[in-house]
């Protein structure tokens, strides 16, 4: 088949339905009813904690260890098969094994149980790694297939798909969860276990028309030594850089110290709301975290816009600033949130400021770039740095949670990040380079 012309209105949108395909893990196994799943074993099973990795372990930092783990092997060999990539030419190649590898262990989350709790672990830890290690493949394809002038419609065209699809398969896992009976299962368990087979047979289904369309990629010269560690030398280069740009060495450091906090947020959220919250019955539970969800996902794209707004009034750091303000009252607030009502109110706050410090973060620091024709290894490093984040807030949120046995103080904890990371906004310069 012959090859699609670049900036074509074909390729652009098999590039951009990949977002389609994938984002159904990042909503329904990252963040909605796996995490419900997980705390229900644990619930009906009548223990908090379990012996695993030569210790007793709580359900809450156990998890939080496991995804800082496999947040430290994404950020390790992202790079490292980057490089591989572009010496044999295959980036597609790498892109369709490790869809394959994260759709099979979501599959493979179908047998997630305590008696079996290394497996269903691993499956956990491979799903999560295939997902974040394709898609940083997926995003690399996006200056081979686009335009500069196509990146910005074509990216808000991903997310967007990537929103629908995600959104459209939860609602039927929703169903068939709530109203279980009507589909001939004994209870919700059933149907919850099929969920995630359901999004590893979305994934791995809908990839097929990306991967029919994408370029195979290019073949780089060199020797193999030479292209295997470039994506290290590349974010060696970028970090000697920051030496002579205060301005975006002083945002960096402020980033990476409120971005730890705002991502550890968005991946613990469903498991404090799981564990610490007030339901009632376990159906309330589970439609009432659903919902949270959703609601966090509606709004997010409203905050994202506002965020936006007030950013060309008063100027990308203020807004950060006053951003981050807002998530210190969401910390605080967290510590004494008990019912459904202050739970959903709270989810709506978070949604709020969750979409527009991200979005604002990434164009703050693409405003901030020094005029260079190199950017995709500045935004290399400053993935690479927010992966590195998740991994201290994560494992920092777990030890905290194990040591005082609640995952209250981990929130108020994370408070002080957000705190720190406001402080550090004010002294990146506002105009000028230093």
């Amino acid at each position: 088949m012959p090859s699609l012309e670049k900036g074509s209105k074909k390729l652009l949108h098999a590039w951009a339905f990949f977002d389609w395909s994938i984002s159904v893990y990042n909503l329904i196994i990252s963040s909605a009813i796996f995490p419900i799943f997980y705390g229900a074993l644990f619930r009906d099973a009548g223990i908090d904690k379990i012996a695993v990795f030569g210790g007793m372990i709580e359900r809450a930092p156990l998890i939080s260890y496991v995804t800082a783990a496999a947040f430290l092997v994404v950020s390790f060999i992202t790079p490292l098969l980057a490089g591989i990539a572009d010496y044999i030419g295959n980036k597609r190649g790498f892109m369709k094994f490790f869809t394959y590898l994260g759709a099979l262990s979501c599959i493979g989350l179908y047998f997630f149980s305590l008696e079996y709790i290394y497996f269903g672990l691993l499956c956990y830890f491979l799903a999560l790694v295939g997902f974040w290690t394709s898609f940083a493949f997926y995003n690399s394809y996006l200056p081979d297939i686009a335009y500069p002038e196509q990146h910005d419609a074509l990216s808000a065209k991903g997310y967007s798909l990537g929103y629908i699809g995600s959104v459209i398969l939860l609602l039927v896992n929703l169903v068939m969860i709530l109203k279980f009976e009507l589909f001939g299962f004994e209870s919700a368990a059933a149907p919850t276990q099929i969920s995630f087979i359901m999004v590893g047979l979305w994934w791995m289904g809908f990839a097929q028309y990306t991967f029919k369309h994408m370029p195979k990629g290019t073949k780089s010269e060199g020797s193999l030594n030479n292209v295997l560690f470039n994506g290290f030398k590349e974010l060696k280069m970028v970090y000697n850089s920051l030496t002579d740009d205060i301005r975006l060495k002083r945002y960096l450091v402020a980033f990476f110290i409120y971005s730890m906090a705002v991502q550890t947020v968005m991946l613990v959220a469903t498991y404090f709301g799981e564990e610490d919250i007030n339901w009632g019955s376990g159906d309330e539970r589970t439609q009432g975290l659903i919902v949270s969800i959703l609601l966090i996902q509606l709004v997010a794209i409203i905050g994202a816009t506002l965020t936006s707004k007030l950013s060309e009034r008063i100027g990308n750091i203020q807004t950060l600033i006053y951003v981050n303000m807002v998530w210190i009252g969401i910390c605080i607030a967290g510590y004494f949130v008990t019912t459904p009502l202050d739970f959903y109110m709270t989810a709506g706050v978070v949604g709020l400021v969750m979409g527009g410090i991200q979005a604002l973060s990434r164009s703050t620091y693409s405003k901030f770039l020094p005029e260079t024709e190199d950017t995709t290894s500045f935004f290399s490093f400053y993935d690479v740095a927010e992966k590195i984040g998740i991994v201290i807030g994560m494992l920092l949120y777990g030890i905290v949670a194990q040591i005082t046995g609640s995952m209250r103080n981990s929130i108020i904890f994370l408070g002080l990040f957000f705190l720190i990371g406001m402080l550090l906004l004010f002294r990146v310069p506002r105009q000028v380079k230093a």
